[in-house]
This record gives C-alpha cells, structure tokens and sequence, in this order.
C-alpha cells in the first residue's frame, strides 16, 4: 500500500471515530455515568478510599483473592485410592501386581493379547 493510500485510509477512520465521538457526546447515558463517577471520585476522595476498599466492602467473599487460595483449594479433595489388581497370565504364568494401566509388563501383554483378554486374567 502507498503512503497516499495509507494515509487517506487513515483519514477516513480518523473522520470516523470523530463522528462516533460527537455522537457519544451527546448521549444523556453517558453524560450521566460521567456525572456519576465525578461525583463518587469526589466521595471516595473526601473519605479517603479506594475503589478496592469499595469492592471489598460491597462484596467481601468475592473479587480480590490472593492468587494462592485458590490454587489450594483444588488440592484438599483427594481421589479414593486405587485398589491393587493382580493380573495372571495363563501363558507364561507370570503375575503382575498394579494399581493402574501404566506398567510395562501389562502393556506388552495388552498389546499382544487385546486388552479385553488381559483384563480378563484379574485374578
């Protein structure tokens, strides 16, 4: 793209957002949420608060909570604990003794017997 036509397009958004702008400015909802927050600026100055101390007094179980209570809540529920299975293989006579699906030996069998047979050797 040219400099020409760049700037031109440039020239129209800026003609744009100027006609929004005037548009906005004459909008009796936004007049009043300006109103309304020069005067709470001025409130919050005169009693010397923030609008932290403001969130926390209107909402004191919500919002603003370190960043370390909510990771550890996630870690107070606990699984059940896995029960221990012994496979058998009627093959070689071999036992396997595990509480889940991720241990080597079972996996060869898996993969050369078909697991629904596998898992049919719990003893």
């Amino acid at each position: 793209m040219s400099k020409l036509a760049e700037f031109r397009q440039l020239e129209r958004h800026l003609a744009e957002q100027l006609a929004a702008l005037e548009t906005m400015k004459g909008d009796k909802g936004l007049e009043q949420e300006i109103e309304f927050e020069s005067k709470l600026r001025m409130l919050l100055g005169e009693y010397n608060k923030s609008l932290k101390d403001i969130v926390a007094i209107l909402d004191p179980q919500g919002g603003f909570k370190p960043a370390k209570a909510t990771a550890a809540a996630p870690s107070k529920v606990t699984r059940k604990p896995r029960s221990v299975k012994l496979y058998k293989n009627p093959h070689s006579g071999e036992v396997v003794e595990t509480k889940g699906g991720n241990h080597k030996v079972l996996k060869e069998w898996k993969a050369e017997y078909g697991s629904d047979t596998v898992e049919s050797w719990v003893a």
